[in-house]
């Protein structure tokens, strides 16, 4: 979910009805070593709290200074990821590769534990591939390290997000701890959630694609067409006070094309919307067509 959970998106969600909210994700270093760029991805707005904000990286001690600083700018929560499956990030160790070294994971989460107060929580996958489905094992040493809560996302990183989320393995993990499991994969309504939860036993349930071009998601009940304008316009407002211009035209191009799913000629206000040389133009070629 990078360049999409930011400060705008996760108001949205809360103002839908969302629980608490995870940033995108962070790197480690580049907070660290003072990225600019960095350090806004880890801004968030008062209104978002509770708020946990997302660690990426593979160095314990890095990690452990980025825990520190985030707690110290509020951070209600850390979470270190441990499912990205993306092939850049798991190239250099990070995200479900670290899924890999069981030992090297251990030593992560408890250089990190040790440098905070606020919990510390963790999203894994359900392994690296068919071969190694390691949530149990990962799950355990989290819960042995002084980790507060886990998210499990149960395709492998080799399946990506391709078939059907085996939520068995959320049940298994749900089995295999005590501290409190968060169901992830394949839920795109509410039905879809208390379904994970009879099937899986699991305490929560983690949104992330269902809620693209959905935040009403969280709502838990039907939302009429003028509210959902509504909830639109307040996200479009929120991106051009958030970002630069440059930025705030490829984050309104990208909702507002996530928004047309469900609209007649969807493909057709998608060409229109991507298109559009400026705001007023994305503006006017969505809501000409909604």
């Amino acid at each position: 979910m990078a360049a999409i959970t930011n400060a705008p998106f996760r108001l949205v969600a809360r103002e839908c009805g969302a629980g608490p909210l995870t940033s995108e994700e962070i790197d480690a270093r580049g907070l660290v070593e003072g990225s600019a760029r960095t350090a806004e991805l880890a801004r968030y707005l008062p209104e978002e709290r509770p708020i946990a904000m997302q660690l990426l990286g593979s160095d314990p001690d890095v990690l452990a200074e980025a825990a520190r600083r985030l707690e110290a700018a509020g951070a209600d929560a850390v979470d270190l990821n441990m499912g990205c499956p993306v092939a850049k990030i798991v190239s250099k160790g990070q995200g479900a590769a670290l899924m890999r070294d069981p030992l090297g994971a251990a030593l992560i989460l408890r250089t990190v534990r040790k440098a905070i107060r606020v919990p510390l929580t963790v999203k894994i996958r359900g392994g690296w591939d068919d071969r190694t489905v390691n949530a149990v094992e990962i799950a355990r040493i989290a819960e042995s390290e002084g980790v507060n809560a886990i998210t499990v996302h149960p395709r492998t990183r080799a399946q990506q997000f391709s078939g059907l989320a085996p939520w068995e393995i959320i049940a298994s993990v749900v089995g295999g701890v005590r501290i409190p499991v968060t169901g992830n994969g394949d839920v795109r309504s509410h039905d879809d959630a208390r379904a994970m939860i009879r099937a899986t036993g699991c305490a929560a349930v983690m949104i992330g694609r269902g809620a693209l071009g959905a935040p009403w998601i969280f709502a838990g009940r039907a939302i009429p067409r003028d509210e959902k304008a509504r909830i639109i316009r307040r996200h479009c407002g929120l991106i051009q006070a958030s970002f630069d211009p440059r930025t705030a035209l490829v984050q309104l191009k990208k909702h507002l094309a996530w928004y047309t799913s469900g609209l007649p000629c969807a493909a057709r206000i998608r060409a229109e919307v991507f298109g559009a040389p400026s705001a007023a133009a994305v503006d006017d070629a969505f809501w000409r067509n909604w």
